[in-house]
């Protein structure tokens, strides 16, 4: 293998967090920010680039800076290093409510494309790259824009997404439709398209846009319940307006009291 080889366990049910167990002079790469902690022993170094083995010379290490930069990352990741004699341990967390994926790239071909921020951290030597999306309608409409994240080698990577995560074996030919934006990963083989939803009413009141992400086999895929940018929006509309107080929580009234002075926005 030329990727590290190491150890995991995940801990919890809503927030997760993935503990990395590393024999001494292991290194486990993730994005800057999510690390929860670490044993004394563990150096953690910066290093510019996507963190891969291969990468030598400064002009390789700007490239692969650069990709990162187009999936909307950081120009750095971050290196734990187990500097001691036996066995330690570091632990990095979930961003928000969902579960981690723990994915062997060495079962999967190498390669695993998944959506933009879904990264969380890998065995040194995983090159974080770049996908391009080939098919404008997919770019466009697809829900995850014409660059996903790319994830190559041969040892665990750690992939991490909102609410409950489905995974789809698909025969040769089978075909699933996916609400855009709820597509997490898929393996290299699978054929992602989009579709038309079709019908007037189904457009305009069907809730579920204007387009169905198409994903054929054979390969894997992963399905989340609850996309970042949905919960986004939901805790959006219930914020309060600017300047003004939430009067239903903690209240006798609760929405009552916003219906009476003219806000019916719960």
């Amino acid at each position: 293998m030329n990727n590290h080889e190491i150890d995991y366990r995940i801990i919890g049910e809503e927030m997760q967090c993935v503990e990395i167990e590393l024999d001494p002079q292991e290194a486990v790469i993730a994005e800057p920010g999510g690390l929860m902690f670490m044993n004394d022993d563990i150096e953690m170094r910066t290093i510019f680039g996507d963190g891969s083995q291969k990468d030598s010379g400064f002009f390789n290490k700007v490239f692969s800076a650069g990709k990162r930069v187009l999936t909307g990352e950081s120009l750095f990741m971050t290196v734990y290093v187990n500097q001691g004699y036996k066995k330690s341990h570091c632990t990095f967390a979930s961003p928000y409510p969902g579960k981690i994926i723990p994915m062997d790239l060495s079962e999967m071909g190498g390669t695993i494309i998944c959506q933009k921020d879904a990264f969380l951290c890998a065995a040194q030597g995983v090159e974080v790259g770049i996908a391009f999306q080939k098919r404008l309608g997919v770019g466009f409409f697809g829900g995850e824009g014409f660059i996903m994240q790319k994830l190559v080698g041969d040892g665990m990577a750690f992939v991490h997404a909102g609410g409950t995560i489905v995974e789809r074996t698909l025969q040769p030919g089978e075909r699933i439709k996916v609400d855009t934006g709820c597509l997490v990963a898929l393996s290299k083989e699978v054929d992602y398209n989009i579709e038309f939803v079709g019908g007037i009413r189904n457009t305009f009141f069907g809730g579920e846009g204007v387009f169905f992400a198409t994903l054929t086999g054979p390969g894997k895929v992963w399905i989340q319940s609850l996309p970042f940018s949905r919960l986004a929006e939901r805790v959006i509309a219930s914020t309060p307006k600017m300047g003004g107080k939430s009067k239903g929580e903690g209240s006798i009234l609760g929405g009552l009291g916003n219906l009476l002075d003219g806000d019916n926005s719960f």
